[in-house]
């Protein structure tokens, strides 16, 4: 199943999003206008594995959350949930092809481990000879620019990011997770994926992923960055300090609520989180 059945949203959804948004009118296809509109993605949209955790702990064979940028946008204004890498870059290409943005999907990876095979899904909109880094992961605010010779940037205390160009020639980007504050790096692979690609990708999250046994949800809040990550409360605060406590399913339910803004009829549908098993293969998992 292919992670948008195509590159546009139908008319009447697209209209009902950019209200959502909180956008008055359809940004121009411009610099200022992907401001304008990831800007707005990043203030109203989390991330969040939500109803893929729902999902996949049931054992439903059914398609995975959000595999097209209908299912992801029309469950966000339902809702209010976002999605995982590949399902939310999915419904971001396609918002973006339908305002006739130059877009394209990127296949990188989350450096969790030394050596992993790509595992996330992004989306880059070029303009001439300018590429800028729009992002539905780590919601930084603002586009990033990927500059072949010099660091980038977004300065901000709690959601800021570097990209740098290392010696193995990849592009890597420094952003602060919440379960990895100091800094996690994602490695940007290449650009020009196909949409059955994603689809593919994220098909293969469906036997074991991080984002399968445990809630994680991550949304900006005015200049704070907050959510859940593995078991723990977390939030940046615009001051560049970081809180960070163990929560209960109680507390779970609060801060989806409250702080992500998730409805309560979708809240109520998680499963108890569950410790994440090492991933099959690796050392660990052969070592039990």
């Amino acid at each position: 199943m292919s992670a948008s059945t195509g590159n546009t949203l139908p008319p009447l959804l697209l209209e009902r999003v950019l209200t959502r948004l909180g956008l008055a009118s359809a940004p121009e296809p411009t610099l200022e206008g992907l401001r304008a509109i990831y800007g707005a993605w990043c203030r109203h949209i989390p991330f969040d594995n939500v109803r893929k955790l729902i999902h996949v702990r049931s054992g439903s064979p059914e398609p995975l959350p959000g595999s097209t940028a209908e299912d992801f946008l029309e469950a966000w204004l339902q809702h209010g949930t976002g999605g995982t890498c590949w399902s939310n870059a999915g419904a971001t290409y396609a918002l973006l092809k339908s305002l006739r943005f130059p877009a394209v999907r990127g296949v990188g990876t989350m450096l969790a481990a030394p050596h992993i095979p790509p595992n996330h899904g992004t989306v880059m909109v070029v303009f001439d000879s300018e590429r800028w880094l729009v992002d539905g992961s780590v919601l930084c605010g603002e586009p990033l620019r990927l500059d072949e010779y010099a660091p980038s940037r977004v300065e901000h205390p709690a959601r800021g990011l570097q990209c740098t160009r290392r010696d193995d020639g990849h592009l890597y980007v420094s952003w602060r997770a919440l379960h990895q504050t100091d800094g996690f790096d994602c490695r940007l692979e290449y650009f020009g994926a196909t949409a059955d690609e994603f689809g593919e990708r994220y098909e293969m999250t469906r036997g074991w992923s991080p984002f399968n046994y445990q809630v994680n949800a991550r949304r900006n809040r005015g200049d704070d960055v907050t959510g859940l990550a593995f078991g723990n409360a977390v939030t940046l605060h615009a001051d560049g300090t970081v809180t960070k406590t163990p929560f209960t399913r109680e507390d779970r339910t609060r801060i989806l609520i409250e702080k992500v803004g998730l409805s309560e009829a979708i809240v109520a549908q998680l499963p108890d989180d569950v410790p994440t098993p090492p991933p099959p293969g690796s050392r660990t998992a052969a070592a039990a």
